[in-house]
């Protein structure tokens, strides 16, 4: 069992939490890619046996997610599971259509980012919520994200919240990004809920929540490592350089540079391999 498992993770699971809840259910070495905070709901691509060496190509990818921005308060944690750390009224221009449309299309396109003090990146060798809890503070450097494209889904004027629709690039935090967008209306505001819909090629539609899974329904929610790489060519090996392939042996090949299926004699699919100056090395062998 090599692949992976599209999973909608639920509210106030860990990331963790669903590893090792899928360790127990397949008795397979697990992984996941792309952490979702407790808060968030979503997408969490769950990778299991040798699927968990995909793990490297799964880092780049883009997201795109569904985001309720409370306003008028502000936490220390940038969400609304932290504590309030200041409370103002909001404008009733804050709310409105047009003006919000405004806004989230300034704030398309590349830009700086200052990542969130409760997140897991680590300074000097220790995570920044770590610090944060100590009541430390250290310098974090800003990074470059890119919003590709962001609209408002919902305005509830009597709440003041604003639900919206964004598709980024890998390292954006939400958390922080619903504070500028509050920041450019004008007052202040906290991530109160949020749902990823997508990362890179898989998407909300197609995962299934963890208590719903079992050994005997799996299949039509799994992704072999095959599937994976459905889209890239393949070299079928004589029997040979099969047995010099599966021994890591480094073959000369025609092939272009990149990546590729590798299947044997019979045409059974045993593996990846990377092209590069005429060398085929052996990636992921199943």
């Amino acid at each position: 069992m090599d692949g992976i498992i599209i999973i909608n993770k639920e509210q106030d699971y860990t990331s963790n939490d669903v590893v090792q809840i899928m360790k127990k259910k397949f008795g397979e070495k697990v992984g996941h890619s792309g952490t979702l905070d407790p808060l968030a709901t979503g997408v969490l691509p769950i990778l299991i046996g040798k699927g968990t060496l995909l793990s490297k190509y799964l880092i780049d990818h883009d997201k795109t997610y569904v985001a309720k921005l409370k306003l008028g308060i502000k936490t220390d944690t940038g969400d609304i599971t932290g504590d309030i750390i200041k409370e103002q009224n909001v404008d009733d221009k804050c709310l409105e259509e047009d003006n919000i449309k405004e806004v989230l299309n300034e704030l398309k396109g590349k830009q700086e980012q200052i990542p969130p003090m409760y997140s897991a990146i680590k300074i000097n060798g220790n995570k920044l919520y770590e610090y944060a809890r100590k009541g430390l503070t250290v310098k974090v450097e800003p990074r470059i994200i890119t919003i590709y494209d962001i609209d408002v889904l919902e305005i509830d004027k009597k709440n003041t919240e604003i639900i919206f629709r964004v598709d980024c690039s890998k390292g954006t935090y939400i958390r922080t990004f619903c504070e500028t967008i509050a920041e450019k209306l004008g007052t202040i505001g906290t991530m109160k809920e949020l749902n990823r819909e997508r990362v890179g090629i898989f998407n909300i539609n197609n995962s299934i929540k963890i208590d719903e899974i079992n050994k005997d329904n799996y299949l039509k929610h799994f992704i072999t490592v095959e599937d994976f790489f459905a889209q890239n060519d393949e070299i079928i090996l004589s029997p040979r350089s099969h047995i010099a392939y599966l021994n890591g042996v480094n073959l000369l090949t025609d092939n272009e540079d990149g990546i590729y299926r590798i299947y044997n004699k019979e045409n059974e699919f045993v593996g990846t391999g990377i092209v590069k100056n005429g060398i085929l090395k052996r990636d992921i062998v199943i």
